[in-house]
């Protein structure tokens, strides 16, 4: 006979468990740290990634959940 194991991803109102409340916090802070680090880079930085000055100033203008 097969084990299933179940993985409860949600309580039952639809709010995030705790690993998925953790993995989205983790994201929120690495996207704040990228945007820093986009932030700091000059414009000839930013011609070497291809990034153009607007493309850097619509993606510093996000907020950290987007």
């Amino acid at each position: 006979m097969e084990r299933v194991l179940v993985h409860k991803t949600s309580t039952a109102i639809g709010l995030p468990s705790f690993g998925q409340l953790g993995r989205l916090i983790h994201l929120w802070r690495q996207r704040a740290r990228t945007r820093r680090q986009l932030a700091a880079l000059d414009e000839r930085q930013l011609a070497d990634v291809g990034i153009s000055h607007s493309e850097r100033q619509d993606e510093l203008n996000k907020p950290f959940w987007r």
